[in-house]
């Protein structure tokens, strides 16, 4: 819902009723994943998407009927169904949708979760969806027709509305701050009390947490395209140079935060967490080398640097030098990116950025064509 919470805002503060579609669970090779969200508004507007046009047309009509009931709807998609191909999911997978009413009275706590989500404050939403057994084998029915509106908002200091009972809310509570401290959305099982029992209720809780970051460093043209990128798949992109010159708003219009600092000066005082991304576009060993120095020792998820093989070669030889093991030299992505054969530096943008999501997805970077017989979406 991250990507359409600024247009339901809107809605919000007009007073305009719509409804929110949401993905609960996936199960195959699905086209989107739980907390993907597709919006409705009485008007008849829409935002967003839950399968990238699959299903939509169903949905929307879906969406229309809760906003005039007023009651919430779960119902799924797939090759399972008897209307199946009329709905178009044809790509193999199966995806089961909360849809629920907003605006009018309803969801009375979307105002403060959409303040959160603005301010990049780590917020979740549990939503009761049933109150039946668990299912068993590998795809489950889809939940009842309609899921009370039982909500609760959960932060890491505090917990706001409520499922129905303390002891739930309290058990519950308890696994969302875990879902949202992994930026996680999934459905939980618990007992109706909370009980260690997973075989009563069905919990769907939905992360939002700040959104990963991107430290880009050396104000180049590079540089430029990958903030771009990096904005449009979502982080929060920081450009960093020494030269002010350089670090201008007029050639990053895109990044969210511009450094005039040395670059690694600038590191030793920022936050890095394992969703961390960096890439080291400089080109300059007085730069690259404390630079890569403290990055290496960070918990980042990926560490790139900018440079020809034999610059890789003399970058390996300085930070060897200067200490650094090994097992630390390992993760260094040098040179940097996808061999996409790319030229212009957005291209180069995006084969630094589809390394960064293949590592991350655990993809192998080859063309789909070669790997027919494995699964897209692992």
């Amino acid at each position: 819902m991250r990507d359409i919470a600024e247009g339901i805002a809107s809605w919000q503060a007009a007073g305009t009723r719509f409804a929110v579609a949401t993905v609960v669970r996936t199960w195959k090779s699905a086209p989107r994943r739980p907390g993907a969200s597709m919006a409705v508004a009485e008007n008849g507007d829409a935002l967003g998407s839950v399968s990238g046009g699959c299903v939509e047309g169903a949905v929307y009509e879906l969406a229309r009927e809760v906003i005039s009931s007023g009651q919430p709807a779960t119902t799924a998609y797939g090759v399972s169904d008897d209307d199946a191909f009329e709905v178009g999911l044809t790509c193999g997978g199966t995806i089961e949708l909360l849809v629920r009413p907003a605006g009018g009275g309803h969801f009375p706590q979307l105002p403060a979760v959409l303040d959160a989500i603005a301010a990049t404050r780590p917020v979740a939403v549990a939503t009761l969806l049933d109150e039946h057994a668990a299912p068993s084998g590998d795809a489950p029915p889809a939940l009842p027709g309609s899921p009370p509106e039982r909500d609760l908002v959960v932060t890491p200091e505090s917990a706001v509305g409520g499922l129905g009972d303390p002891g739930l809310d309290a058990a519950v509570t308890v696994q969302a701050r875990g879902l949202l401290a992994q930026g996680a959305t999934t459905v939980i099982r618990v007992g109706r009390s909370g009980e260690q029992r997973r075989d009563d209720l069905a919990v769907f809780v939905q992360s939002f947490a700040p959104p990963p970051r991107l430290l880009v460093f050396g104000a180049i043209d590079f540089a430029g395209a990958v903030a771009r990128i990096g904005k449009f798949l979502g982080y929060h992109v920081t450009v960093c140079d020494a030269r002010p010159v350089f670090a201008t708003r007029k050639r990053f219009p895109d990044a969210d935060e511009l450094v005039v600092s040395w670059p690694h000066r600038f590191l030793d005082r920022v936050p890095i967490d394992e969703n961390t991304v960096i890439c080291v576009l400089t080109h300059d060993p007085k730069f690259d080398i404390p630079l890569l120095e403290r990055a290496l020792r960070s918990p980042a998820r990926y560490i790139g640097a900018m440079g020809s093989r034999r610059t890789h070669e003399d970058r390996l030889r300085r930070l060897r030098e200067a200490g650094v093991p090994e097992s630390a030299l390992a993760r260094l992505a040098s040179p940097i990116g996808l061999d996409l054969g790319a030229r212009t530096p957005e291209e180069t943008a995006v084969a630094i950025m589809a390394e960064v999501i293949a590592l991350h997805w655990g993809g192998s970077g080859q063309r789909l064509i070669a790997t027919t017989p494995q699964p897209i979406h692992h």
